[in-house]
């Protein structure tokens, strides 16, 4: 089983420096990307990404210092902070649970194509959905075209896929082509007497579901109907999505 999961745009730049270089797997991607954003004017970022003045120019420094020989990184499942990582809860994983994360889960990223848990990155901010032009088109998924679906693929092996990422993020692996089995659970409040998405509740019962999964060792769809967090449960079952609602 391989689970995926949307970066955050918000880090936490307080944990443990790693004092080596980056080692993701598209790297040299990332690197000419780095190159076009490196070109951009502060003001060009700030209209680009939408930023407010303090992370264009915040953003512009981290463009500037990227380099693959700088050794103040991450790893990046400790650097991300955003409600789905406060759901995950890796600060109390123990080695085990981090031996079955780094096989498994899998953070999909804009800057970096795909990440495993202990890859060494540095911090950034490049949303999937950003319309970056380069020389393949005028995005980022006309950037990265099939190379992180192949490489899914490759790694799933025909094992299932649960999907826990947004639409955006997710998007990016053309899951429609994917022939392994793919899982969305999708969690849903009533809210004036209907099921709704809300998005901040959703991404922290995703962020739970990740734990819940590595914690129990979880490896079939089936044992996902057993997740009931915060008041989810499971609801029903429809074309690949699993439903839980509160």
């Amino acid at each position: 089983m391989k689970i995926i999961i949307s970066p955050a745009k918000k880090l936490d730049t307080s944990v443990k420096v790693q004092n080596s270089k980056m080692n993701t797997s598209f790297l040299g991607e990332s690197t000419k990307l780095i190159q076009t954003l490196k070109g951009k004017s502060i003001s060009e970022l700030k209209d680009l990404m939408g930023l407010s003045d303090n992370l264009a120019q915040l953003n512009w420094q981290r463009f500037q210092d990227w380099d693959i020989e700088n050794r103040n990184t991450y790893k990046a499942l400790e650097l991300f902070n955003g409600a789905v990582y406060e759901g995950v809860n890796a600060k109390k994983f123990n080695k085990s649970d981090n031996d079955f994360a780094q096989n498994n889960l899998r953070i999909l990223s804009g800057l970096y194509g795909i990440l495993k848990p202990n890859d060494l990155i540095l911090p950034y901010r490049l949303e999937m959905g950003t319309k970056l032009k380069t020389i393949k088109g005028n995005n980022l998924y006309r950037f990265w075209q099939d190379k992180l679906y192949q490489n899914i693929v490759e790694e799933l092996n025909n094992e299932v896929l649960i999907n826990l990422a947004s639409n955006e993020y997710s998007k990016v692996l053309k899951l429609n082509k994917i022939k392994s089995e793919v899982i969305t659970p999708v969690f849903k409040d009533y809210k004036n007497g209907k099921l709704k998405v809300i998005s901040f509740f959703a991404k922290r019962a995703r962020g739970e579901m990740v734990n819940f999964i590595i914690k129990n060792r979880i490896t079939s769809p089936e044992e996902l109907k057993s997740f009931k967090n915060n008041g989810y449960a499971f609801s029903e079952e429809s074309n690949g999505q699993l439903l839980f609602a509160r």
